[in-house]
């Protein structure tokens, strides 16, 4: 992996942590919080689809359409799925449970359909990523996905992850092979799921704007940066990155939160969260390497 690959993934990571915080303080806004923050991206960033599609950089076709269409239909799934699951079972659970599935099956779907190639060094990296991910899930316990609360949280947390590995293959060919510019991908991702939801944003226009109180600058900031940390991934990707590098590095997140918790929140450094934070450093090199 290039030294330019590993700093634009390791940027997304640390951007992914910071607007992941935003909408945990953000979660009483619900899907209305969705909304507004997949809004704002579209109006962020429709100077600079604007000049790229006035440069016209991009060959269209029907496929190329199909692919944006496709990606945004998983995005949105993936968002409703993951405010779902945070209604119906703790955050902490349903979080990295997703983050740790999503990049194992999107790095073993890459393998298998993308024809991507597999080294020793790479495979111990994602199982170590995926191992610490869930190391951190723990919190000190292994006895904390035994209760049903938990195990409702890891059956979202999966299906989260499925879509995580979904859009990530999906995108990858969108980039790699039929070349469709990242920040155009994530753009009408983003403007097709505001279409789907504005009908129902609409009608709930009184509770929306109860919900959202508070919230506006936060939905602004994640309408920036969320996007920001995906167009990086994806420019990763269109320079030969493979998802099955990219996939799992991106789950650094985790270990920035984690290492965040420990300094600036106070929360308790376990062996078991040390050791979480120990196997996603060494996956991070073994991929690095590879």
């Amino acid at each position: 992996m290039s030294a330019l690959t590993l700093t634009l993934v390791i940027l997304a990571a640390a951007l992914h942590a910071c607007w992941n915080l935003l909408s945990k303080q953000a979660a009483s806004g619900g899907r209305h919080f969705v909304f507004a923050y997949r809004a704002a991206s579209v109006v962020l960033y429709a100077p600079w689809v604007a000049y790229v599609l006035w440069r016209n950089e991009m060959h269209w076709s029907l496929t190329v359409v199909g692919f944006i269409a496709l990606s945004s239909s998983i995005h949105l799934c993936y968002s409703l799925s993951l405010q779902r699951g945070y209604q119906v079972a703790d955050l902490s659970v349903v979080y990295p449970v997703a983050r740790g599935t999503g990049p194992l099956l999107a790095s073993l779907a890459a393998i298998l359909w993308l024809d991507e190639a597999s080294s020793l060094y790479g495979l111990t990296g994602i199982a170590c990523i995926v191992c610490g991910i869930f190391f951190l899930a723990m919190r000190g316990s292994f006895y904390r996905f035994s209760d049903p609360a938990a195990r409702a949280g890891i059956g979202w947390g999966v299906l989260i992850g499925v879509f995580i590995a979904c859009y990530s293959v999906s995108d990858a060919y969108s980039v790699q092979t039929l070349m469709v510019v990242p920040v155009i991908l994530d753009w009408f991702s983003a403007l097709g799921n505001v279409a789907i939801m504005a009908p129902g944003a609409w009608v709930q226009r009184r509770t929306m704007l109860d919900a959202m109180r508070g919230h506006w600058r936060s939905a602004w900031v994640v309408g920036l940066i969320s996007p920001l940390a995906y167009i990086l991934v994806l420019y990763a990707l269109q320079h030969g990155a493979l998802v099955s590098q990219v996939a799992p590095l991106r789950e650094m997140s985790m270990m920035m939160a984690t290492v965040a918790g420990f300094l600036w929140l106070g929360e308790r450094a376990s062996p078991v969260r040390l050791a979480g934070c120990g196997l996603i450093m060494v996956g991070t090199v073994l991929l690095a390497t590879s």
